[in-house]
């Protein structure tokens, strides 16, 4: 195994509405190698981009706030660090990609001052010099004619030549880690492929790690080494891309691997889970997937099991998976 590059201890994000208090991430923990991709999955609401933005310490304060944890970057907690510092780590040595890439960019400016900003903020690099490196940039992330790109704005760009400028922005300072939001939401088959397949090359080539955050479990295969699975929150299955496939452990991991359409079943309906995701105002007292489980026994109604360590290197939280006498 690879030494661990960043390091989730225990980490917890609320929200505050009307109601009280939201918790969006509860007690998250996984670490990321070096040159690891690692997917987190799950539905809308389970915490996948709440835990992205709690890593760059992007949650608003005026409506959230990381009540607990460690993110342990470089050896330091960057929860204990100063903004001074967290600005000179986020978009330098941890990028992220956002969701719709047209709302992130901001139409006002070509793409060529979008990437080149970057490079003079974070690596002190001349006007001149920074739009030299933007031009090299967008040459790397397979875009044409890059000298009249960097002249382009925005609106300008079909939606997958808007992402991969979203990729140049995101890997310009060379960053020891990249976070990818939905990177391939919105776009056409083709050029999903076509932008996992250059994520895979760029990682290689800059030797950087990926956390890449998708509810798209055919983008996980093509481009995962590990996975880790969240529901209301929490993480409930972790293990190697291989396992998870062949022998999910989670229901509710289960469920989704069930729910991909398959070639050789087209005729038959789709398997659904059951249900919707529960408020996070009114979680179930057990486990959070109880209400909502094909294989349900009345200890996952009345405590919730843990998160526990099993042999091969995969991690669990179900009834199930902990021991006979329980799970009756």
């Amino acid at each position: 195994m690879n030494e661990a590059i960043l390091e989730i201890k225990g980490l917890k994000t609320y929200f505050k509405v009307e109601e009280g208090q939201v918790p969006a991430v509860d007690g998250v923990d996984f670490s990321l190698a070096k040159k690891e991709t690692l997917a987190i999955v799950g539905e809308s609401g389970s915490g996948k981009s709440v835990t992205a933005l709690s890593i760059l310490r992007l949650i608003p304060k005026t409506t959230g706030k990381i009540v607990a944890g460690e993110i342990i970057y470089n050896g330091k907690d960057s929860l204990k660090i100063s903004e001074k510092e967290m600005r000179s780590i986020r978009g330098n040595e941890i990028s992220m990609i956002f969701q719709e890439p047209m709302t992130s960019l901001n139409p006002v400016f070509t793409v060529g001052k979008q990437i080149s900003e970057v490079l003079t903020i974070h690596q002190g690099l001349t006007r001149k010099e920074a739009i030299k490196r933007a031009i090299e940039m967008i040459e790397l992330v397979g875009i044409p004619d890059a000298e009249k790109c960097v002249k382009n704005y925005p609106h300008q760009l079909s939606g997958g030549m808007r992402q991969r400028i979203m990729i140049a922005i995101a890997l310009a300072c060379n960053p020891k880690i990249l976070i990818a939001d939905e990177p391939t939401t919105a776009l056409d088959v083709t050029i999903q492929s076509q932008i996992l397949k250059l994520m895979s090359e760029l990682k290689n080539k800059l030797n950087t790690s990926i956390i890449l955050i998708t509810h798209d479990l055919a983008v996980v295969a093509q481009l995962a080494d590990n996975v880790m699975v969240m529901y209301a929150g929490k993480a409930v299955e972790y293990g190697n891309i291989k396992s998870i496939f062949k022998e999910p452990l989670h229901p509710y991991t289960v469920g989704l691997l069930n729910s991909i359409p398959k070639l050789d079943r087209e005729l038959e309906k789709l398997t659904i889970i059951r249900g919707t995701v529960p408020s996070p105002l009114n979680l179930p007292k057990g486990c959070k997937f109880c209400t909502r489980c094909d294989d349900v026994r009345r200890i996952c109604f009345e405590s919730e099991p843990e998160y526990i360590s099993l042999d091969n290197g995969r991690k669990v939280r179900c009834w199930k998976h902990i021991g006979a006498g329980y799970y009756e």
